[in-house]
């Protein structure tokens, strides 16, 4: 396989949430020409590709991942038109384009399910999970949502149960029905065929269930951790092996994975939790399957070395064949500068370095808009919550607008994101950091983080060689990466306290490079001297 076509292996892809980039038409809502307006910008930034979040025809009960029609654009975001422009503008500026498929459930808007909650004879009858309930009018069995609850909702019409393991309003597909794996790739083949040149899987190992609708068993109290949702969600007193993750899936994504190879060059990128969420991208990331997989392993409260290191020495040891995407930080969860950084004051080192680390894996990477501007989490009032979950959950939980609220373009009152009041409201903490303000200043994080990755791009080992850990004291991580004939140390000062290592001898010759951009140790006798938030890069001879 070419170089060209395998240009999502260490790639750079820049999440964008469409209605939090930038508004053209003054609703309040970012949409597709805004994108369009700030390409170049993206471009800047040295990037490979943008991941777009949902766009599609909804009545965004889940802002876009209820999805009532696959092949059409909502008007809240424009039209088709529009997005064959995004799509020509992007690739005249070399970047790829992503797009969000969301597989496993559809919008109760969708005409699949209206047409199916009908009856339970009629055409679509059995193309969403429906169930019987138990003789006292209870649900069929103990699944719960993720977003809190009992994971089936009654409808009258049918007499019957349907499945959500997500909002009520979005009904799971029944992928056993084989025209149902039909008609869902026809679906992701209409945007091939226009041009885009990946997917981002949304919850794909959440496409099959259970038939025999097996009960969850219980999870013990002091295992009750989850990545993604709140800690009092009752989703997390069971183990999900039934409800999701089940062994048809695999060949589901074969599947679909047959059909991306015949768009040479078009990737597929899988999100997945699942119980062993590692085990399941090894599982599912190879060759054959999917070519990048992501979890929520890095986007956890906990940013010790110990941990990054185990994270991604368990998957390295899982997954032989296939190929990782890092990020820690997406739409879904805390930005990474408040969750990693104790929730202090902003520390543009911190921002700067963590774009570093996700950087300095092996794998691709996933950087989410703001992420390299050092955005802090935004403290969004209960009354101007729009999530759902967050609403469901205050106050022990605030949702996911926190890390949604719209992209500090100047230092306006509505930031240049629109001409009127924005879905969320704009912190004022977020103005002080916006792209025109960090363009002016040499040393901001937005500038550091341009050269980082135009930096990267020059050493191959950084973008797709191996990796290996080095034993270090917390909070030093430390690790070599290798491709070809280079070989480089990597390390850092996970803390805001600086820090020293004994570099192992066996290393040989530590020739330190300090083009990077960032705060850089320094080596004498063979001790390394970190300050806090430090990076040191090294070739080794």
């Amino acid at each position: 396989m070419t170089e060209q076509m395998q240009w999502w292996r260490g790639a750079v892809i820049y999440q964008i949430y469409p209605r939090s980039f930038l508004d053209t038409n003054g609703d309040g809502v970012g949409d597709l020409p805004g994108i369009v307006e700030k390409l170049d910008y993206v471009a800047s930034l040295g990037v490979d590709a943008i991941w777009i979040s949902p766009f599609f025809r909804s009545p965004m009960a889940d802002f876009g991942y209820d999805i009532a029609d696959y092949r059409d654009v909502d008007p809240l975001f424009g039209t088709l038109d529009d997005f064959d422009r995004l799509l020509a503008k992007a690739h005249s500026l070399g970047i790829r384009v992503m797009i969000d498929q969301v597989l496993s459930h559809t919008s109760i808007e969708h005409a699949w399910f209206r047409e199916s909650r009908e009856s339970r004879d009629n055409p679509k009858s059995d193309w969403y999970v429906w169930a019987d309930a138990k003789p006292d009018g209870t649900p069929p069995n103990n699944w719960l949502s993720l977003f809190g609850g009992v994971a089936w909702q009654w409808e009258p019409r049918r007499g019957q149960y349907f499945l959500h393991n997500f909002l009520a309003s979005q009904p799971d597909l029944n992928f056993h029905n084989p025209a149902v794996r039909e008609a869902t790739l026809d679906n992701v083949k209409f945007w091939l065929d226009r041009g885009v040149d990946g997917l981002r899987l949304d919850a794909i190992n959440f496409c099959f269930h259970d038939t025999q609708l097996r009960d969850n068993p219980a999870k013990p109290a002091e295992l009750r951790t989850g990545r993604g949702f709140s800690p009092d969600n009752p989703y997390a007193f069971q183990y999900h092996w039934y409800n999701n993750t089940q062994p048809e899936n695999v060949a589901f994504i074969e599947d679909l994975r047959a059909l991306l190879d015949r768009y040479p060059g078009a990737t597929t990128l899988g999100e997945i939790s699942s119980e062993d969420s590692l085990a399941t991208m090894a599982e599912y990331v190879d060759e054959r399957r999917l070519h990048m997989g992501y979890s929520f392993e890095l986007l956890t409260d906990d940013s010790s070395a110990a941990y990054i290191r185990g994270t991604v020495e368990d998957l390295e040891a899982k997954m032989q064949n296939g190929w990782p995407c890092w990020a820690i930080s997406n739409h879904d969860v805390q930005r990474a500068v408040t969750r990693w950084g104790g929730g202090g004051a902003l520390d543009a080192e911190l921002a700067k370095q963590l774009v570093a680390l996700v950087c300095s894996l092996r794998g691709s990477v996933c950087l989410y808009q703001g992420e390299e501007l050092g955005l802090p989490e935004a403290d969004v009032p209960f009354e101007a919550l729009q999530d759902p979950y967050g609403i469901a959950f205050w106050p022990t939980f605030k949702g996911r607008d926190g890390c949604r609220t719209p992209m500090p373009w100047n230092g306006d009152a509505q930031a240049g994101f629109s001409v009127r009041a924005p879905w969320l409201p704009v912190p004022a903490a977020h103005t002080g950091l916006s792209v025109a303000m960090q363009d002016a200043q040499p040393a901001s994080v937005l500038n550091g983080v341009r050269h980082l990755l135009r930096w990267r791009k020059s050493h191959p080992a950084l973008v797709g060689g191996d990796i290996a850990f080095l034993d270090a004291p917390e909070p030093v991580l430390a690790f070599t990466r290798r491709s070809g004939d280079e070989m480089l140390l990597v390390v850092f000062n996970l803390s805001a306290i600086p820090q020293r290592w004994d570099v192992p001898g066996s290393l040989g010759s530590v020739v330190p490079l300090a083009d990077h951009g960032l705060l850089a140790g320094d080596v004498s006798q063979g001790v390394l001297h970190l300050p806090p938030r430090g990076v040191f890069y090294a070739r080794l001879g």
